[in-house]
């Protein structure tokens, strides 16, 4: 079994620059060369009364947990995570969110990411000291794919899926993808633009069409033709469908 280690620091915005109320860091052997990967992971806890704060609030412990996948996930940067989930955290303060970063080799689609977001929620868990057997899950760009991947191989349970600017051909045949019978739980939802810079509609919308035809009510592609592929363009213009799709209470 893959070796695992995570720790929690707590950190606050007066003393560090990141976003993140949290860090996780997790270490775990790296995709190829087997070396020890440390991701740098960023946690956002809801919002408490103050008088609840000194013990573990059952709206902390019931609390829904999203897991958040940055894009640009091959990139150089092994610090995304502390900030990456920032922005959607101010939308869903009532939620505890997760951002990963995964970096160079270790991207969204390895086994040692793959390890390495199910330690984090381990450890969402027994901070709260509640299991964490639910998640729902956001992607932009190719953190869609990381999507996609913890859907056929998480160990959680997924409610709610929305994958932004995505390009789920790069995962293969559609239909392929969405045969495996874990993809089948919860909902999902894509947002894709026409004005995408990096990923044609051409090629990005007959694919997520040909997915959500194997799942019939509970897979919704919300296309607008002059939709950009940064995140920004979305939760400007389409703020009520990124609620819509990732509900908050059980």
């Amino acid at each position: 079994m893959r070796k695992v280690l995570a720790l929690f620091f707590a950190l606050t915005f007066c003393s560090f620059s990141w976003a993140a109320k949290d860090t996780l860091f997790v270490t775990a052997s790296a995709s190829g060369s087997g070396m020890p990967f440390t991701s740098a992971i960023g946690v956002w806890w809801p919002e408490l009364p103050k008088k609840a704060r000194s013990g573990v609030p059952k709206d902390l412990a019931s609390a829904q947990v999203v897991v958040w996948f940055h894009g640009g996930m091959t990139s150089g940067n092994c610090r995304k995570g502390f900030v990456a989930g920032d922005d959607f955290s101010k939308l869903f303060p009532n939620v505890i969110v997760v951002s990963a970063s995964a970096c160079r080799e270790n991207h969204w689609v390895t086994p040692t990411m793959e390890s390495v977001i199910e330690a984090t929620l381990d450890s969402v868990a027994a901070r709260r000291k509640a299991p964490v057997d639910e998640v729902s899950l956001v992607g932009v760009s190719d953190g869609a794919l990381g999507v996609l991947n913890y859907s056929m191989r998480g160990k959680r349970r997924v409610r709610d899926r929305l994958l932004v600017s995505s390009f789920g051909k790069l995962l293969g045949d559609a239909r392929a993808v969405a045969s495996v019978p874990k993809m089948h739980e919860g909902r999902w939802f894509f947002l894709q633009g026409g004005n995408d810079r990096l990923f044609s509609s051409d090629e990005a919308v007959p694919w997520i069409k040909a997915f959500c035809s194997e799942f019939m009510a509970n897979c919704t592609l919300w296309f607008d033709l002059s939709g950009e592929h940064d995140w920004s363009y979305w939760r400007k213009n389409h703020l009520d469908d990124i609620r819509d799709a990732i509900r908050t209470v059980k």
